[in-house]
């Protein structure tokens, strides 16, 4: 890791470098500084918070967590080869250099930001109320085409998982696509310290986080912080098809790229073909660039998050082949838009998280299926006061787009059941948890259903797709 020695990586997280002293050193001060000076200059090859992933050279972030407190496991990372701790106290027993400060993660934090600041590399921001996930799939497939790339991987899109991803980006990498999520103000200010992307991608400003932001307005501007230390040479992709994206006019003195499906956006599809679950094709125009794309991620929002990867694949210099290439090439993420076909069933596996513009978003998918359409949807979270009514409009939504069955979980989702029933489903089952919803989902299907499953993260519906990819084919 470039410069990434234990007194830089000190001098970057305000802490306070210590090594144990030896009889030696303690009788000899020009020894000891010797010693120092030698422990100082160690070269990380790695920074990790999971004292599982230390490898010999590297350093671990010692942190308080919910299930385990990181400084307990300091003599194990030394045994394993570490050459340094980052900590908040000083051990009891000092086997090796430590870099004690007031608070690790946020040393973390400063300690990705410094790394990211020895690099070349170009990072990529994504972000939105919607998609970014799979918008971050889609730039990462294209720029792969033409770059070495890194990505974020899983679920470390905050402030603890993007400094990680940053600091886990491999030498010779040569472009970063970042995912960064939030729900609170501040937070993109933040992440965007560490990042300082040279592009930035906004896919929507949907309703999710409203309990902490307010409205779409606040939604807007909390992921707007992104901009705060972005490349001001760099560029901002927008979905130009969202009425509050499309009011962006100027970013650092710049216009934003627009894309969608309006021929107004910079870059737009038409001619879009729905393959089912099998995807779509569509047609790209991006000035005089004009080229067919296989997109292979079901659904009308995956063309629009390919769209995305086409602005950014353009500005990066790739050609419309490599795009449409690297378009075709990606795959599906567990949890997102994911299709499985077991013995019985056609499974949607969309239980990553939940927001009514998501939801309604994976409704309009399932209806593209010919067959029995299950919608066995759970809580979403974070919708503020209007939580309810939110989830009964979900309802609505379910009996009037092809939804031929309903099952939903959750204290929240009993709204969902009364908008369907109200909207004149007649296949409505409701349970108080996802644990009575388990305990009763195989015999509510048929076989040859296409059954699509999603809620927001902590209501835990995996356990749902686990349950019914039992037997696969």
């Amino acid at each position: 890791m470039k410069n990434m020695t234990l007194w830089n990586i000190a001098r970057a997280c305000h802490g306070r470098f210590i090594i144990p002293a030896k009889k030696q050193q303690q009788s000899c001060p020009k020894e000891g500084m010797r010693t120092i000076r030698a422990a100082s200059n160690l070269e990380a090859r790695g920074v990790v918070l999971d004292s599982r992933k230390v490898e010999p050279g590297f350093v671990f972030v010692a942190a308080a967590g919910e299930k385990a407190d990181g400084h307990s496991f300091i003599p194990e990372v030394f045994a394993k080869g570490a050459i340094g701790v980052i900590c908040e106290r000083e051990p009891e027993e000092l086997l090796g250099p430590c870099i004690v400060v007031r608070d690790s993660l946020l040393a973390l934090q400063d300690v990705a930001a410094f790394y990211r600041e020895q690099t070349a590399v170009t990072v990529v921001g994504v972000t939105g109320s919607v998609g970014k996930t799979s918008t971050k799939e889609f730039i990462a497939s294209v720029l792969a085409q033409k770059y070495k790339i890194h990505k974020t991987e899983g679920n470390y899109n905050n402030e603890v998982g993007v400094p990680l991803t940053l600091l886990s980006m491999p030498e010779g990498t040569e472009a970063a696509v970042v995912e960064m999520g939030i729900n609170h103000f501040g937070e993109m200010h933040r992440l965007s310290r560490m990042a300082k992307p040279n592009v930035c991608v906004m896919t929507n400003i949907g309703q999710c986080h409203l309990e902490y932001l307010g409205s779409r307005d606040g939604i807007l501007q909390a992921k707007s912080e992104i901009f705060d230390f972005m490349d001001p040479q760099g560029c901002v992709c927008v979905n130009g098809d969202d009425d509050k994206l499309a009011g962006l006019e100027e970013i650092h003195g710049k216009k934003p790229i627009r894309y969608g499906f309006s021929k107004e956006n910079d870059i737009y599809a038409d001619s879009v073909r729905s393959r089912g679950l099998l995807g779509s094709t569509a047609v790209i125009h991006a000035g005089d660039s004009v080229f067919s794309v296989n997109v292979p991620l079901p659904g009308s929002h995956m063309v629009s998050n390919a769209l995305a990867a086409a602005a950014v694949g353009f500005w990066l210099g790739l050609s419309a082949e490599q795009i449409a290439d690297g378009i075709g090439a990606v795959r599906a993420v567990g949890g997102r838009s994911r299709v499985v076909q077991t013995q019985d069933w056609v499974l949607i596996d969309d239980c990553y998280n939940a927001n009514p513009v998501s939801v309604k978003a994976a409704i309009d998918l399932l209806g593209t299926a010919e067959g029995r359409k299950v919608a066995v949807l759970g809580d979403m979270f974070e919708l503020g006061e209007k939580e309810r009514q939110l989830h009964a409009e979900v309802g609505v939504y379910a009996a009037g787009h092809g939804v031929d069955c309903l099952i939903c979980a959750g204290n929240l989702s009993e709204e969902m059941r009364f908008g369907a029933e109200s909207a004149g489903l007649a296949e409505v089952f409701y349970f108080k948890d996802r644990d009575a919803l388990l305990e009763n989902i195989r015999q509510l299907l048929r076989p040859g259903d296409f059954v699509l499953i999603k809620a927001s993260h902590s209501m835990g519906f995996e356990k749902i797709v686990e349950e019914l990819t039992e037997r696969t084919t």
